[in-house]
């Protein structure tokens, strides 16, 4: 996909930054900067003068002052694993955290752990549970996304049900201002009311107010029990009613409660080695479900008095039980690989959208009908943390078809999808961000208000706009 492409960059700026950042810091040669420049579906492919890769937030910050006197934009990266665009550069300076890898301190008294910007989120999940606790951000890309590049697009993954978004798991962050700056924000504190909280506006910003290199998150005790679940539905209003009924059997027991339809799940069967079907039947749906208990053996507990009662009920007509971890694993498999599975059937229009939980079984309905009068035969994957009402609304060719005129159709199609998202007041993007991708399209569904005031602010922060200069309007 194309982008338009900043002005070059001054060789004399260039030779500032390798002065600036030494050996180690920076590299021209192409095939290390190859992996950072395409985007991981391959919808773009970018191009820059230089990749730094400071290794201290104080690095960081002299990159950054050269660039901002030089007025040179500059595209951040965490582990480059956003779907929407935003950490692909065009001609600006890319610039990684991925060296930013320092533990600073982990505080099991104040559930407090501090981390740079370049830990993933799998190794931050393993501090925590080293020191007897429980970070419950998790994504199907935690062995490479970092810990910046969350908290840069508010990441939400399979957890929010219980834990709540990124920006709910942060209590302080230090980061580099677009002037090059020090902002430092890292505090444990759950009460701070003295004015306006700066590390919330940095939080989901991706990118545009500043670099993120190091941040205070926020740890919980580990739950004694788990149980896993896959289980078989005939519809998605009835997984509404097993999602309410779960609740209501456990309070705030669920962590996880995942939808999926028959469709994805063949695709996963097909082109991900080592998957098996997890039930005896093959119903239309799917929703795996994860319980979790402060007491041993409580999840496993509750898990079946709410199988057992949505069985009465007629809600379910097969259901697993994960017996140990490996098949705990087994079932996370079927429901992270989706994404994946979905590539070699040719690509598609994808959508990251979320609607009123209540409204879900509507939404998919009507979205269903707007995608088949628009394009007839098109294929519709449906996925996603039904839970927080998150669905991931993919849309492939029709069997057989060629993929390059279906694909041609994205805009268009997307806006179908987009507008219904819109009657039902839901969000065209509920955890990946706006990025390149939906930039534009953003504006159509955002207020004059809303983005004058975003307008604004960054206009306040970098006046100069050189922090991903082509992203959020």
């Amino acid at each position: 996909m194309d982008s338009p492409s900043s002005p070059p960059v001054d060789p004399v700026v260039i030779d500032a930054l390798k002065a600036a950042l030494g050996p180690g810091g920076w590299t021209e040669d192409a095939f290390e900067i190859a992996p950072h420049l395409t985007e991981w579906r391959g919808r773009w492919t970018g191009h820059t003068p230089i990749l730094l890769t400071p290794q201290t937030t104080e690095a960081v910050a002299a990159a950054v002052r050269i660039c901002a006197e030089a007025g040179v934009a500059i595209t951040p990266q965490g582990g480059n694993t956003g779907l929407v665009g935003g950490q692909i550069p065009f001609g600006e300076v890319l610039l990684s955290t991925k060296k930013l890898r320092r533990v600073r301190d982990v505080t099991p008294l104040d559930d407090a752990m501090t981390v740079e910007a370049g830990v993933t989120l799998l190794e931050a999940q393993q501090q925590a549970a080293a020191a007897g606790r429980y970070f419950p951000l998790s994504l199907a890309a935690e062995g490479t996304a970092t810990i910046g590049g969350n908290i840069s697009t508010n990441a939400g993954g399979t957890q929010v049900l219980r834990y709540g978004m990124m920006r709910d798991l942060v209590l302080g962050i230090e980061a580099v201002m677009p002037d090059g700056e020090i902002f430092h924000g890292l505090k444990r504190l759950r009460k701070d009311n003295t004015g306006y909280d700066l590390k919330q506006l940095l939080i989901g910003a991706e990118g545009t107010l500043g670099i993120i290199t190091a941040a205070t998150l926020k740890l919980f005790p580990i739950m004694r029990s788990r149980a896993v679940a896959i289980v078989g539905i005939d519809s998605p209003a009835a997984s509404i009613e097993l999602l309410e009924r779960a609740r209501a059997e456990t309070g705030s027991g669920v962590e996880a409660f995942e939808l999926m339809k028959r469709m994805g799940m063949e695709f996963v069967l097909k082109h991900i080695p080592d998957t098996r079907e997890p039930l005896d039947t093959t119903p239309p749906w799917y929703v795996l479900i994860e319980l979790a208990d402060g007491a041993p053996g409580g999840a496993e507990a509750a898990m079946e008095r709410v199988l057992e009662a949505a069985f009465e009920a007629g809600l379910i007509s097969d259901a697993a039980i994960a017996q140990n971890d490996g098949q705990r694993a087994e079932f996370w498999r079927l429901r992270e690989e989706h994404s994946a599975a979905l590539k070699p059937e040719g690509g598609g229009w994808k959508h990251d959208v979320s609607v009123p939980i209540s409204r879900i079984p509507d939404y998919i309905d009507e979205a269903g009908a707007a995608v088949e009068a628009f394009h007839p035969g098109a294929r519709v994957s449906v996925f996603g943390h039904i839970g927080d009402g998150n669905l991931h609304y993919d849309i492939l060719p029709p069997e057989g078809a060629e993929v390059a005129p279906f694909i041609a159709r994205w805009k268009e199609g997307s806006a179908v999808v987009h507008s219904v998202v819109g009657r039902y007041h839901g969000s065209i993007s509920a955890e990946h961000g706006l990025g390149r991708l939906k930039t534009e399209e953003a504006r159509g569904y955002k207020t004059p208000l809303e983005i004058a005031t975003m307008s604004a602010v960054r206009a306040a922060i970098d006046p100069k706009r050189i922090m991903n200069p082509k992203v959020l309007f």
